[in-house]
């Protein structure tokens, strides 16, 4: 048994290792695209008048807008695309740990054969299903036949034998579901905070418009209001998806919490009840 853990942690090392390559390829090349999109999409000289991306957008042409909303634009639309790759990833690895089939059934499943005291067929069970929830379950399930087998343990040192099993399987499956999601906590701040940067840049460039002497440079103006304004929804855009995606991925990965602390817990029961 001493051994049996030293190749899980390898494989969690790993997918770390990997999920930290991803995470570092990722951003630099979203900023990228964002800057490509930005420059030969939205400022794609058709979206302008005389076809010349220096001139005023076109009237109601929203990407030549956007285009005037300055470089930082480009920045929050690779943010933006980080989010969404980030959330997809998240998406996808805890759809994996969750399992094949639904996980309220599974759990119902494993309780029942419990209550039968069918554990070899609530092993089976976490093999059919696979995914972090049944890993960790599936551990429990044998350190329950190893106490069992262990004339040297009584209920008690077999009650806290499985906890603990139940417990060091978890803190190696958590970590794996909860990689980048501080990226996408950070983004929620990071997008407004370059927003208003851009608005403030934008509005510095509306009132420089106003201050030349005579009469006011009105495109200059119109460009300003424009960066301003158009920074101002791209940031609050990012923000916003950003939060929505956070409360989405941390509500099913409390969901798979709880499902596990709640197939630990008729674990620790069944055997606490098959041998007072």
């Amino acid at each position: 048994m001493a051994n049996a853990p030293k190749p899980t942690t390898v494989k969690k090392e790993s997918s770390s290792s990997a999920s930290n390559v991803f995470a570092t390829l990722v951003i630099p090349i979203c900023i990228v695209i964002g800057f490509v999109i930005w420059r030969y999409v939205l400022g794609d000289p058709s979206n302008f008048i005389d076809n010349n991306n220096e001139n005023l957008p076109l009237p109601n042409n929203y990407p030549g807008t956007a285009y005037k909303g300055g470089p930082i634009v480009a920045v929050l639309i690779g943010l933006l695309l980080t989010t969404i790759v980030f959330s997809i990833e998240r998406l996808i690895v805890i759809s994996k740990a969750s399992g094949k089939s639904s996980l309220d059934t599974f759990i119902i499943k494993v309780k029942g054969l419990l209550n039968a005291g069918n554990i070899e067929a609530a092993k089976a069970e976490c093999d059919k299903q696979q995914g972090s929830v049944a890993n960790v379950i599936k551990s429990g399930l044998k350190k329950y036949s190893e106490v069992e087998a262990d004339t040297n343990l009584d209920v008690e040192q077999s009650i806290v034998a499985i906890q603990k099993e139940v417990e060091e399987a978890t803190a190696l499956e958590m970590p794996m579901l909860e990689q980048n999601l501080t990226i996408i906590a950070t983004l929620v701040s990071i997008g407004t905070l370059i927003g208003l940067l851009g608005t403030v840049t934008g509005m510095i460039r509306a009132f420089a418009g106003l201050a030349n002497s005579g009469a006011p440079d009105q495109a200059a103006l119109a460009v300003g209001i424009s960066e301003a304004l158009i920074n101002t929804m791209t940031g609050i855009a990012v923000s916003t998806l950003a939060i929505i995606m956070y409360n989405i991925l941390t509500s099913k990965i409390d969901k798979l919490t709880y499902a596990i602390d709640e197939a630990g817990f008729s674990i620790v029961q069944t055997y606490a009840s098959s041998h007072k």
